[in-house]
């Protein structure tokens, strides 16, 4: 399940998936920087261009570059700002194409697996600008969400499927 939301000038998606893994595996695989390109859709280049050590710690800065738009390639800085392991962290555009992005991974055990749930709080530049554009920036995003829980899926199929 993908939503988006708004309240207050702030837009929140959230997206919610099972994965048949134990909190572990989700841990261990979320936890490393180096997978995010995995599950992020190809046409967007996404590739982090700081060196991160294999697992993230809270503090960590990781910059990339991404194409946001399909004629526009920027730098992305974010920094992992809160970690409580193995259940939830927190990265924060630093600097880059949002005027905020807050994005938290919550991972909760439960039968069959571990409910993975991404809540990102986000605001776009030039307000009241910004507000007409969503309606593009929303389908990109839940098209990059849909693209990220198919990928999971695939990566971590349920047994016998």
């Amino acid at each position: 399940m993908i939503r988006i939301d708004f309240h207050s000038g702030i837009y929140t998606l959230r997206a919610e998936q099972t994965l048949p893994v134990t909190l572990e595996k989700a841990w261990d695989f979320f936890s490393s920087p180096a997978n995010l390109a995995q599950i992020t859709p190809p046409h967007m280049g996404f590739k982090i261009t700081s060196e991160p050590p294999p697992r993230m710690f809270q503090g960590q800065i990781i910059t990339y570059t991404v194409g946001v738009l399909p004629w526009w390639r920027t730098n992305w800085v974010t920094e992992i700002s809160h970690v409580r392991e193995p259940h939830y962290f927190v990265d924060e555009q630093r600097f880059g194409p949002y005027a905020m992005w807050h994005h938290e991974h919550w991972f909760t055990e439960t039968e069959g697996g571990v409910n993975m749930l991404d809540r990102v709080s986000y605001k776009l530049p030039l307000d009241p600008v910004g507000r007409v554009v969503h309606p593009y920036i929303r389908g990109q995003l839940l098209k990059i969400f849909g693209y990220r829980s198919e990928t999971l899926a695939k990566l971590f199929p349920t047994s016998g499927g």
